[in-house]
């Protein structure tokens, strides 16, 4: 038996496929594009599976294509960052158009979250265009924030106001490094804010894209004073959770 779990997101779809024992044997990624339902079909089109279950903002659309059973993003990310960190107890998941909050009781489920997902700030896109704003490619954008020997403060947190503010700081000599500094430490701030609301301690695992960001890495638990753990493909977390899930179903 293989079970699959697809992670439909607003930027870019996983897949992740397990056999019976539960250890991954196929991983594929994808942009979600103008028609993310089509691009779930070609993905899903290249792996066996027996069964599938859809995580992600997209799952009710491959539930009705797909007669296929889904399951929050919470749950997904839970189930699949419990299985990667046994210890795990807290979990930041930020996403291209999303970010969110989850702490977990000692047998893994969610005990409490929160979520944003009402405007760009502290997501991906933020940063996508922060960095084009400072010319960085958004692979090299945590990197410069690195070489920064201090931030600048950036008051703006929504992405229009905090464009202008930093276009206003680059008219005025900035250092690009230090205003980079700074915009990560304003995503850093807005996401310590939603961890302590659902979490005072304990260590957190770090999941989506932006996890790879070297900058904000070292800055949650240079800010938090507490382990922070980061998969080695931090995208995949949430299928990964929901395959695992679909080999769950009785």
């Amino acid at each position: 038996m293989r079970f699959a779990g697809i992670d439909i997101g607003s930027r870019t779809i996983e897949l992740v496929v397990v056999d019976k024992n539960l250890q991954v044997v196929d991983t594929l990624q994808a942009d979600t594009g103008f028609d993310p339902i089509a691009e779930a079909r070609k993905l899903i089109s290249e792996v066996r599976y027996d069964r599938i279950m859809a995580t992600g903002y997209g799952r009710n659309l491959f539930e009705i294509s797909f007669d296929a059973p889904t399951v929050t993003e919470i749950k997904a990310h839970a189930r699949g960052a419990r299985a990667m960190f046994p210890d795990a107890q807290t979990i930041l998941d930020i996403g291209g158009q999303d970010s969110k909050a989850i702490a977990l009781f000692e047998n893994g489920k969610v005990k409490k979250f929160e979520m944003n997902d009402r405007c760009a700030a502290g997501t991906g896109k933020f940063l996508e265009i922060m960095a084009r704003t400072l010319g960085y490619a958004i692979e090299d954008f945590g990197c410069g924030a690195l070489m920064a020997e201090q931030d600048l403060n950036i008051s703006s947190m929504c992405t229009v106001f905090a464009e202008s503010e930093v276009t206003s700081l680059i008219a005025k000599g900035k250092s690009r490094e230090e205003i980079a500094r700074g915009l990560h430490s304003s995503v850093i701030r807005r996401a310590i804010g939603m961890i302590n609301r659902v979490s005072s301690s304990g260590n957190i695992v770090f999941t989506g894209g932006v996890a790879k960001n070297p900058c904000l890495r070292q800055l949650l638990a240079e800010k938090l004073g507490r382990d922070v753990q980061v998969p080695d493909d931090p995208q995949m977390v949430g299928a990964f959770g929901a395959a695992l899930l679909a080999a769950e179903i009785i």
